[in-house]
């Protein structure tokens, strides 16, 4: 049962997403804290009181953005598909729950200035993380569910591809633009490049100020084997040098070569292609979901 907490999760990275959903958290907490006034804030009289209580609503707003929004920019590692999963969701919730009892119990040690609220720190602590456990997990799980239902069932319905066989010695079938077509990637240096194939490349990945190109080479012997020679350029530079039918970017770390792609799997994080046996998993970042399935069903 445990192993669900160490399933993949997908991570958002949409700014506007997470500005909406801070904004919706803190305006709940204002009204919440309006309607019910829990935590004995009912017997608090206090001047404009009303917008003093809102004012709950925008320290928590505060904190999760900054949560939700600053973090995963710092620390892109910690936080990239590669490492999220259902668990990681969980407990950057529940992180951000605590966080904003502290920071509200700041804010209400200010509003009273010295007084006593009747409400205890560890109390406080306590009662937010047992109110919020519960919700947040079922939330976070239900959102896994609902996702990995989606890309699994959508996954199932495209067509397997079996691409044409690799060429040994220019001898075989090649995909692609045809056998002639080619493709030079010029690093920002202007002098380091590599040419190969257009029907050879497998995808490109980028990390930091680098970009791996996987594609296939012939080897001394035997069957051709994948080579991951590294440039210093940035993806889209790279992209912009590839005027190729099928080649095209699928994450904003990837382009990938959908003539190589030979399966398609879903989990809660989205697409997964497989190339050359599964040998390579290639994610598709949401934003590229409806292109690329319509391109993948038209090969």
């Amino acid at each position: 049962m445990f192993t669900v907490f160490n399933q993949p999760f997908p991570v958002e990275d949409s700014f506007g997403r997470h500005f909406l959903r801070a904004a919706l958290i803190g305006l709940f907490i204002g009204l919440f804290l309006i309607a019910f006034q829990p935590f004995g804030l009912n017997d608090w009289t206090t001047p404009h009181k009303l917008w003093k209580l809102l004012g709950f609503g925008g320290v928590t707003f505060i904190v999760t953005a900054f949560n939700f929004i600053a973090w995963p920019r710092l620390l892109p590692d910690l936080f990239s598909d590669k490492r999220w999963t259902v668990g990681r969701e969980i407990l950057m919730a529940m992180l951000n729950v605590l966080l904003i009892a502290i920071a509200n119990r700041f804010y209400l040690e200010f509003l009273i200035a010295g007084g006593k609220s009747g409400i205890g720190w560890g109390g406080m602590l306590i009662a937010t993380f047992l109110i919020g456990i519960f919700p947040v997990t079922g939330a976070v799980l239900f959102s896994y569910i609902r996702q990995l239902k989606k890309y699994t069932a959508a996954a199932a319905e495209l067509p397997v591809h079996l691409p044409e066989p690799i060429r040994s010695n220019g001898t075989d079938t090649e995909i692609g633009d045809g056998p002639a077509a080619t493709i030079t990637l010029l690093a920002d240096n202007e002098k380091d490049a590599i040419t190969f194939a257009a029907a050879d490349l497998l995808f490109i990945e980028s990390s930091d100020n680098y970009c791996t190109v996987v594609y296939l080479k012939d080897g001394p012997a035997g069957p051709r084997q994948p080579v991951k020679p590294l440039l210093r350029s940035s993806l889209s530079r790279l992209e912009s040098q590839i005027a190729r039918a099928h080649i095209v970017r699928c994450h904003r770390s990837y382009i990938v070569n959908l003539d190589r792609v030979e399966r398609v799997t879903g989990n809660a994080q989205g697409y997964k292609l497989h190339l050359l046996g599964g040998q390579f998993q290639v994610p598709v970042a949401r934003k590229y979901n409806d292109t690329l399935v319509a391109e993948l069903k038209s090969l």
